[in-house]
């Protein structure tokens, strides 16, 4: 008998980031998936809602797929990089070596523990590390260096800062490969039936318009609309494909290793169709 019965929710209940990087992912979702509903919030809050089961499936944090170790990732869709990030940086009063406290976003999970696995595993660096509030001033940490995640890294200049490090950069410069920050991670026993087909359809429309997006995200974040173009079109990738998995794998060791996800877990892929 199945101990784990399959939910059949009659509104599939989704949590997605409202940073400018997911609007390619959730391009006219609550149209297509009308039998849904779509909560925005901050990529560390929809961990927590989806982990209390008041989510079915939501855009979050790797580190936080590896920490609950029971949802199943939708195949092909993510956010990650190829290189440099522009919305994960670390701002640095001292070069990485001499880091000795950093205050981490409290809006990310994957990224802070991505600083700690650079501090500890690239560096040799063990660095205390302190929260900084979603809405705190990280001009005015008390700490070495700063995490900023999402369009409040993007907008950050922090003049006291000698140093801005893009993490994405900093990770495949040493490493190689792709990293991935989100993906969408369905709650066990959750059946997303026809909802899942709308996740590949938003994902396809977004990626065609990334020049409408950025037309119309660009006013409101205080950014030109060009640069928000490029980033989306040239910055982010919205793939989970073979090399992004090893980058994910890879990742996951370091994190594991250092206690920040137990051991032993493996990535589920949701059973779906053909990717698109």
């Amino acid at each position: 008998m199945n101990a784990c019965p399959t939910i059949m929710n009659e509104r599939i209940r989704i949590g997605a980031v409202s940073y400018l990087n997911t609007k390619p992912l959730v391009f006219d979702l609550q149209a297509l998936a009308p039998q849904a509903e779509v909560i925005l919030d901050h990529p560390s809050r929809l961990a927590d809602q989806l982990a209390r089961a008041e989510l079915d499936v939501a855009l979050i944090p790797v580190i936080e797929y590896f920490r609950a170790g029971t949802y199943r990732l939708i195949p092909n869709i993510a956010i990650a990089s190829h290189g440099p990030v522009l919305s994960v940086t670390l701002f640095s009063r001292k070069p990485w070596p001499e880091i000795r406290r950093v205050a981490l976003d409290e809006g990310s999970r994957t990224s802070a523990a991505l600083t700690q696995v650079l501090l500890r595993k690239k560096y040799g660096v063990k660095a205390e590390v302190c929260p900084l509030p979603v809405d705190g001033a990280a001009e005015d940490v008390d700490a070495d260096a700063a995490l900023l995640i999402g369009d409040r890294a993007m907008h950050a200049c922090l003049p006291g800062f000698r140093h801005a490090f893009d993490l994405g950069q900093e990770w495949h410069d040493w490493t190689g490969l792709p990293f991935v920050y989100a993906a969408w991670a369905v709650r066990e026993g959750v059946d997303l039936g026809p909802v899942l087909d709308a996740f590949y359809e938003a994902k396809r429309r977004g990626i065609e318009n990334v020049g409408p997006i950025a037309a119309r995200e660009a006013p409101r974040l205080g950014l030109d609309a060009g640069f928000c173009r490029r980033y989306l079109a040239n910055i982010i990738r919205f793939d989970l494909g073979q090399r992004e998995l090893a980058g994910l794998h890879h990742y996951y060791m370091l994190a594991s290793d250092l206690g920040l996800a137990p051991r032993g877990v493996n990535v589920q892929l949701y059973d779906a169709p053909a990717l698109v």
